[in-house]
């Protein structure tokens, strides 16, 4: 199986008849996602951060009714009391049910939602044939398309949470394919002191789709500095487990020994006590220790650094690293939905893919930032405080989701997705 996955072509807003094709892709994709649930996994929502998988089947549909559909006059809806209940955070346009009580909606259906995804796909296919959705409507698609893509990795996430959670603790799927990793040796790269262009140029007044919080494009001072070729491996950090590292607060910042305190965290998301085995979306599996760590929050990640007498990588290092670097890794694509060894050769590698990369930078505006216009401007704006930003993608995430530009976000508690670390130091 190759897991070298290159990027698709930059989605654009036009023409209406290859974005109808992406459109059912798209949404195809995220069915074929949910297919292997029972209608009882669909509805399980196992912490306040996750949702269950029937409400990002409705949810993402929601937002094509919402911000698609409802765009041409005297648009009706398929069920007016669905837009409560599946209304995620658009304060703008009215309230929405609280969000770690998702788990409670046992009705609608699985069948129903199901059924409303089908009604709104044959809607937004038909008005795309005939032309009939404005410009900005078919903007608001284009969005819409990629904000189904990161339902498609946390639907993934949050289901591996939850049958993790699970005293059975079963497999999401049997038939998941197993890569052994081999982890390159460890090396330092250095960059000069040097001035570089970050960011992406403003969508959609630029053809090539990039989410608000990506732009403007700006220069940025990026100091002398070495990166890791690679991402710290599982065998890496499971020294670190095993050298006390959870037990010794100098490592940790201040909130974070409280949290592993108070949550008694003695290794990763789901590793086993005895630091020899790992729980996937393909059910319990032997720690690989070539594989890159992952699901480690950004208090583990900076710990393991500190340890390690280095540092995480500003997001502006990550991105600088990227220049001239072809997008390609272990996305979702591959098939596997786990993190394994480096597919390609070269100085540096597995910049994309296998696991999101958290950087030391807080995730907040650049300079010049500006939101989506109306209501999707509460996009990613008002979520820049407290957050901390990751890069690179994941094994869950669509190979055409992604850009060198895309800044991902959580909160440095945050454990449950597909995250790990890549070490950076300051020059000598």
């Amino acid at each position: 199986m190759n897991t070298a996955v290159a990027a698709a072509p930059p989605l654009t807003a036009a023409p209406p008849s290859s974005l109808a094709a992406r459109y059912a892709g798209v949404r195809a994709r995220t069915v074929a996602l949910a297919a292997p649930l029972s209608a009882e996994d669909a509805m399980v929502q196992s912490m306040a951060d996750a949702s269950p998988a029937k409400w990002h089947l409705a949810h993402t549909t929601w937002f094509f009714e919402r911000f698609v559909l409802a765009t041409r006059p005297g648009y009706a809806p398929i069920d007016a009391d669905w837009h409560y209940l599946f209304n995620s955070y658009y304060q703008s346009i009215g309230p929405a049910h609280a969000r770690p009580q998702r788990g409670l909606l046992s009705r609608p259906s699985l069948e129903e939602v199901l059924e409303f995804r089908a009604r709104i796909d044959q809607r937004v296919i038909t008005a795309l044939q005939a032309g009939s959705l404005s410009e900005q409507a078919r903007h608001q698609l284009l969005l819409g398309l990629h904000h189904e893509q990161q339902h498609q990795e946390l639907l993934l996430t949050d289901i591996k949470h939850a049958f993790w959670s699970n005293p059975l603790q079963p497999a999401y799927r049997e038939d998941l394919a197993v890569a052994p990793a081999r982890a390159l040796p460890l090396q330092w790269l250095s960059s000069p002191e040097q001035i570089v262009e970050i960011g992406a140029p403003v969508w959609p007044t630029q053809p090539t789709f990039a989410y608000d919080n990506e732009s403007p494009v700006h220069r940025a001072l990026v100091p002398a500095h070495a990166l890791a070729n690679r991402p710290v491996s599982n065998d890496e950090y499971r020294r670190f487990v095993q050298a006390g590292g959870y037990r010794e607060p100098r490592w940790w910042m201040s909130e974070g020994w409280t949290l592993c305190q108070d949550q008694r965290w003695q290794h990763p998301l789901y590793w086993d006590d005895a630091l020899e085995r790992e729980f996937t979306l393909g059910g319990w599996r032997p720690l690989d220790p070539h594989a890159p760590v992952c699901h480690l929050s950004y208090f583990e990640a900076d710990a393991y650094a500190r340890w390690q007498e280095a540092r995480l990588p500003t997001e502006f290092e990550w991105e600088a690293a990227t220049a001239g670097r072809p997008l390609r890794g272990r996305f979702a694509d591959s098939d596997q939905l786990h993190p394994g060894g480096a597919e390609e050769s070269g100085d540096i590698v597995q910049l994309f893919g296998d696991v999101w990369e958290w950087t030391s930078s807080a995730y907040g505006p650049y300079p010049g930032f500006r939101t989506f216009p109306g209501n999707l401007g509460e996009y990613n704006g008002k979520f820049m405080c407290g957050q901390w930003v990751l890069r690179g993608g994941s094994c869950a995430t669509p190979a055409d989701h992604l850009r060198a530009s895309y800044r991902n976000f959580f909160a440095p508690s945050a454990r449950w997705q597909f995250a790990g670390l890549r070490l950076a130091r300051d020059a000598a």
